[in-house]
């Protein structure tokens, strides 16, 4: 089994025994040398991302909105967990929500390095705070020209713990 990692895994000092890959993005996000030096020692196989799956990736974010919450190292790793998944058992390694709830959409099993799991897909929409109608996308309302937040729209599914 390949386990793709994110930052946190690192971050947080965890171990984990077999095969782990991650994206270069990941890597430069890693300032603390704790955090390096724990990645160094699980031999961690560092590959880019295929951009025509960042584009996959994107795609699905839209479906759930997270896509306002996912950096470009969040959409890179994302792209190498599907990449992998594709061919062989994969869990990606994730404590960031937004990503976890994108990679189960996408087909791919999580684990959290230290956090929860989440519990329920989520789909997420705008809520203007004037006026507070809501619409899919946008920053400012459309009606009245107030600024709108992100409030969840609903979920999916009931998201089933890794054993």
């Amino acid at each position: 089994m390949i386990q793709i990692a994110d930052a946190s895994l690192f971050i947080t000092g965890k171990r984990l025994e077999g095969s782990v890959v991650t994206v270069p993005s990941v890597v430069e996000e890693l300032k603390d040398e704790s955090a390096r030096t724990t990645m160094e020692l699980m031999d961690v196989r560092v590959e880019p991302p295929l951009q025509s799956l960042k584009k996959e990736v994107r795609l699905k974010a839209g479906v759930t909105r997270d896509s306002e919450e996912l950096s470009g190292t969040d959409i890179d790793i994302l792209a190498k967990a599907l990449e992998y998944s594709r061919r062989e058992e994969t869990i990606l390694v994730t404590d960031d929500f937004a990503i976890q709830n994108t990679a189960i959409q996408l087909g791919i099993r999580v684990m959290p390095a230290a956090q929860r799991k989440i519990k329920d897909v989520l789909l997420w929409q705008k809520q203007c705070i004037g006026c507070k109608r809501r619409f899919p996308e946008g920053d400012v309302c459309p009606v009245c020209g107030t600024q709108m937040k992100k409030v969840r729209k609903g979920k999916i599914t009931s998201v089933k713990r890794l054993g």
